[in-house]
């Protein structure tokens, strides 16, 4: 019997330790169910988070591998059990789920389940999600559920935080929602002061021009020659008012939240697969701030759009007062030494000019169907 509150507490601490150090609410989901499983000893446990359309905005599973669950297909409606805990916010603990009037089937990949139990996800009066768990590892006589009120008691501390992680993400995603918005008037402002006078004397002198052509060629072809001097001037004030706009983010949250804020939303919208880890990094000097996320989303953007990736891992490194930030893809690569093409189609001088510009090296390693590792040291303060 010691052993088992021992045991549960572990699995608790766990669960509220991811819920402390991760921003991304999917996360914490896997540590509650992965925690629920293994605390009340069940074969299968998920976490479903509902949408508005009838669906799941997200569903995490764990004792189910990758393939069974490409296989089952897509993700559950909100129907039979799902649904009564959803509609009803009753918890639900069944001898056998498939015998329950309510249960309408499931896909033919699906695991087979009998045992259940299951709880809704409140915050206050809504329900934001179910907590269920299926097929108790344990002897069952005939026609009795494996699960306890202990066990329900148990999995109702961890719905309970799950509710508190699902709530502050969503308070996280409309923070970041305002700092996009924010983010945008910003730079329509910056850009605004800085090129839309300059583009305005170059529509005149373009439509003066256009004028002279037929009957002053050679004043059309010095009026043309302006048209040439401040489209260069408008490209070289509209660069410099984009490098020169520090994101808001790195301000309020820092390099590393940054970081893994943006890869999340590259992750969710790629493909490829796109990770993230920060070892103990502290805050460094905001040039140096900036110089590594711009190099980071080159080298993401790289790695997304031309190498064909299926992985992209992207780790930030304590190196003395200084990181190290390193973006690898299994992608295409290419030759390293084809240094103007490669420079050029990739951005590595770009990329080089930032690092050696805050005192930073940067270093490039790849070979064709190799895959590329762009590396970045920055100093500290």
């Amino acid at each position: 019997m010691s052993q088992g509150p021992r045991s549960g507490l572990a699995a608790v601490s766990s669960a509220l330790l991811a819920m402390s150090r991760h921003l991304e609410v999917r996360d914490v989901l896997k540590t509650i169910v992965a925690s629920a499983r293994e605390l009340l000893g069940a074969q299968y446990a998920a976490l479903g988070v509902p949408d508005d359309h009838g669906g799941f905005a997200q569903f995490v599973v764990d004792g189910v591998s990758d393939e069974q669950w490409k296989a089952i297909g897509p993700l559950p409606r909100q129907h039979g059990i799902l649904a009564a805990m959803l509609q009803e916010a009753e918890v639900e603990r069944l001898a056998d789920v498939r015998k329950d009037p309510r249960f309408e089937g499931w896909p033919s990949a699906h695991p087979d389940m009998s045992d259940f139990l299951g709880l809704p996800i409140r915050d206050g009066d809504e329900v934001i999600g179910a907590l269920f768990l299926a097929n108790k590892n344990c002897p069952k006589p005939e026609g009795s559920c494996g699960f306890t009120q202990e066990d329900e008691e148990l999995l109702s501390i961890l719905a309970q935080h799950a509710a508190i992680a699902l709530t502050n993400a969503r308070l996280y995603e409309r923070s970041r929602e305002l700092t996009i918005a924010e983010e945008r008037s910003r730079l329509a402002h910056e850009l605004h002061d800085a090129v839309s006078q300059k583009l305005f004397s170059l529509r005149l002198t373009a439509q003066a021009a256009a004028a002279l052509i037929d009957r002053d060629p050679s004043r059309a072809k010095g009026e043309l020659h302006q048209v040439a001097a401040l489209a260069a001037e408008a490209a070289d004030e509209l660069r410099a008012a984009v490098v020169e706009l520090r994101p808001a983010a790195l301000d309020e949250d820092g390099l590393v939240a940054t970081l893994r804020t943006q890869i999340q939303v590259l992750d969710r919208a790629h493909t490829a697969r796109v990770t993230f880890a920060g070892r103990g990094v502290k805050a460094l000097p905001s040039a140096q701030e900036e110089a590594v996320l711009r190099v980071a989303q080159e080298a993401l953007h790289n790695a997304l759009r031309h190498s064909g990736a299926e992985h992209v891992d992207v780790t930030l490194d304590r190196r003395g007062s200084g990181a190290v930030l390193r973006v690898t893809d299994d992608g295409n690569g290419f030759d390293p030494k084809a240094i103007r093409r490669a420079g050029r189609h990739l951005g590595l001088v770009s990329m080089r000019d930032r690092a050696s510009g805050v005192g930073g090296t940067l270093t490039v390693e790849s070979a064709p169907g190799k895959g590329t590792t762009i590396e970045m040291e920055a100093p500290g303060g």
